[in-house]
């Protein structure tokens, strides 16, 4: 099948999409990619509901806000792909089918108390009838129900891309977004993922907190600033890394307030230490050395990342691009793949990936496959 993948993360930054052709085993060739900026009206609405989400007590019925941005990120995507279509000399026709992974305005995890809840927002119906094609989506789900984490669930993708790059197992991916988090592919071929620790999103909304930017651009701030090793620890002292792997995080579960004291460039600089030393720490429940560590996603634009991650990591530390992997576009590619695995009944989470109690199917489909 011919794919357009579709991812919008945490940061709420962009629309990134990529073209996979795939039979949800294999990857049999990659297509254009690329990405459309958030348009600021939709960006609004969706941390105003992000807000609502949050606050959203259990039992109680659904805000209305989020019917609302359901249909706005529905619109968001049909606009972007418009424009990916026509830069690339595509139309919707050339395309079996779309795997769009929605916008996540709550993901609270599994505890001894209580079930999980994610919400990733998208109105498939609207998109579908937009576009004229199938649209698989809603993956995280099944996983929730059945006790499992709902994230992360780019793993089996990570294993077939570094199959079609003929690397060898046992082998690490690790994507920082808002969240950090890592795949191992060991070499008996089983998976472990979990997510590390904060990625981007903590610096992100410190920043942002104080009216100094959406991001830390080339990492300059954290450049500038020194590492205040006593708030590092109290940033640690968290049950979260104690658990055991398989888990999953929100990037606002990690308190700001230990680096409120600090300026941006040290509070920029501790932050950087604490996703890199969370990643370091996440090795140690691995059990296997992987022979390198591939790092996706937008965190690995940040030269304070990167050079943190290369000084704490106990492997060797690459960006996707050393391996021939697009590090922009690996999560949409990732949900065009798991959109095959869809429409195939192939399982797309694991017992190793999310915790759920044995591999399982997960995902919807809207609108009809053509045979």
């Amino acid at each position: 099948m011919k794919i357009l993948g579709f991812m919008t993360g945490t940061s709420l930054d962009a629309v990134d999409m990529a073209v996979l052709e795939t039979d949800g085993v294999e990857i049999s060739a990659f297509g254009p990619a690329g990405e459309r900026k958030l348009r600021e009206a939709t960006r609004d609405l969706l941390l105003k509901t992000t807000d609502i989400a949050r606050a959203w007590p259990r039992g109680e019925p659904e805000p209305v806000i989020l019917e609302e941005a359901r249909r706005a990120v529905a619109d968001e995507h049909f606009q972007a792909a418009e424009s990916f279509l026509d830069e690339h000399g595509l139309s919707w026709s050339d395309f079996d089918l779309l795997g769009v992974h929605g916008q996540t305005v709550l993901h609270e995890r599994p505890t001894a108390e209580r079930v999980g809840r994610t919400v990733q927002l998208l109105d498939a119906d609207r998109l579908a009838r937009l576009c004229g094609r199938p649209v698989a989506f809603d993956f995280r789900t099944a996983d929730v129900a059945a006790g499992g984490e709902g994230a992360p669930l780019a793993p089996i993708y990570h294993a077939a891309r570094a199959r079609a790059s003929g690397l060898a197992a046992p082998v690490a991916a690790l994507n920082v977004g808002g969240v950090a988090n890592i795949t191992l592919i060991g070499a008996d071929g089983d998976l472990l993922a979990f997510d590390t620790g904060p990625g981007n999103g903590m610096i992100d909304l410190m920043l942002q907190a104080r009216g100094l930017g959406r991001f830390d651009e080339d990492g300059r701030l954290a450049l500038a600033g020194r590492v205040d090793e006593a708030v590092l620890a109290a940033l640690f002292d968290s049950p979260y890394f104690d658990a055991p792997a398989p888990k999953s995080l929100d990037r606002y579960d990690f308190s700001l307030t230990p680096v409120d004291h600090l300026s941006a460039e040290d509070a920029a600089a501790t932050l950087v230490a604490f996703t890199a030393e969370a990643v370091f720490k996440a090795f140690a429940q691995t059990g296997e050395a992987p022979s390198a560590l591939i790092v996706c996603g937008g965190g690995r634009h940040n030269p304070a990342i990167m050079q943190t991650l290369a000084a704490r990591a106990p492997v060797p530390v690459k960006s996707a691009e050393a391996y021939g992997w697009r590090g922009d576009s690996i999560e949409a590619e990732a949900f065009a793949y798991l959109a095959a695995r869809t429409a195939m009944g192939l399982p797309i989470s694991f017992p190793g990936t999310t915790g759920v109690p044995a591999p399982m199917t997960g995902g919807r489909i809207v609108g009809l496959i053509s045979a």
